[in-house]
């Protein structure tokens, strides 16, 4: 299945139904009076977050959507039928945007969220609505209120506990494909993932998710390669591992390099805890490893893992770190909710 992260779609809500210009005419009544029913109500326009979905690709082929119209009323009192909501399934993590891309709408989080987007028009009122005693006979009704049509983007940004960063080829998908039962494309040729990807970490008795995101390169920030249009994936993560391949000459720039991309990006991604990896190490020679575990650690001020995702080594220890700073985070989070539900009972 392809992966689509982003998405332009056209929607518009239903029209509400005319009222109708009746007279209740009948053997024998010799003054029926107005009948004439008042239209129906449009249809809504509705996101609902939905289970099962991990990408808007059914909005690849599909751009245009519009709820039915309200039905027009009747004569004899009757009332037309409202407009059926149309749904838009949105897989979690999707953030919804005017077509401005910067007014948010609605950001999914949690599956069966539910966001009216556009609301249908009101359905016209019938010429019975009118009778008054000095207008008996009203030979008017109002037409139904149109609905309203615009264009937004959606925006997908997958929810994963830990993300893997670094430059291509650096190993993240042999890493993912080790941990985890994702099978990304790996071959033994240079080459970079041209899509995110997403795994189920197990150890022992824990679980997390891992996303793989492609590789960054100098001057992706400004659009060089795939540039960053995948780095919003990560905003979501608790953790970023940091993966740098052991076999390039210079780690300590490689390091610098993708650290300064993450920042121009937003600072957010700069500020989240990071685990420092050096991968590939069976390819290197005592000597260099201990050269190159000790440039990383002077120029990220951080200690460095070291680890070969093609053999396992020191692969078990990193998702350990991983567990412990997303214990750390969730313990956090849930000391704020406790101090926030503690003050809104206190009273003086």
């Amino acid at each position: 299945m392809k992966f689509l992260d982003q998405a332009k779609i056209y929607i518009k809500s239903g029209d509400g139904g005319g009222g109708a210009v009746s007279f209740h005419r009948e053997k024998f009544i010799e003054f029926g009076g107005p009948d004439g029913g008042n239209g129906g109500r449009g249809g809504d326009v509705v996101a609902v977050c939905a289970d099962g979905l991990n990408t808007l690709i059914d909005f690849r082929y599909a751009q245009h959507f519009r709820a039915p119209t309200g039905t027009h009323g009747m004569g004899k009192n009757r009332a037309g039928a409202n407009g059926e909501d149309i749904i838009l399934r949105v897989p979690k993590g999707t953030q919804i945007f005017e077509e401005d891309q910067e007014t948010l709408v609605a950001d999914f989080t949690e599956v069966g969220q539910r966001v009216v987007l556009l609301k249908g028009g009101n359905g016209g009122f019938g010429n019975a609505y009118f009778k008054t005693s000095s207008n008996q006979a009203p030979r008017h009704a109002n037409p139904g209120q149109p609905g309203i049509e615009k264009g937004i983007w959606l925006r997908l940004k997958l929810i994963a506990d830990a993300g893997l960063v670094g430059q291509p080829n650096a190993g993240k998908s042999t890493f993912l494909a080790a941990v985890s039962a994702a099978k990304p494309k790996i071959a033994d040729y240079p080459f970079t993932t041209l899509h995110p990807n997403l795994g189920v970490v197990r150890v022992g008795e824990r679980e997390f998710v891992l996303a793989d995101i492609p590789g960054l390169i100098e001057g992706a920030s400004e659009g060089i390669g795939i540039g960053d249009r995948f780095l919003g994936h990560i905003e979501r993560c608790g953790v970023l591992i940091h993966l740098i391949d052991g076999t390039n000459e210079d780690v300590a720039h490689v390091y610098k390099a993708v650290r300064y991309e993450l920042a121009a990006y937003a600072d957010i991604l700069a500020e989240k805890p990071e685990i420092v990896v050096l991968n590939k190490v069976d390819a290197l020679t005592p000597e260099e490893l201990k050269a190159k575990m000790k440039a990383l650690k002077k120029v990220s001020k951080a200690d460095v893992r070291a680890i070969s995702g093609a053999t396992g080594e020191g692969v078990e220890q990193v998702l350990y770190d991983v567990l412990a700073i997303i214990d750390e985070s969730r313990a956090e989070e849930l000391e704020v909710e406790r101090k926030a539900t503690t003050e809104e009972k206190w009273t003086p």
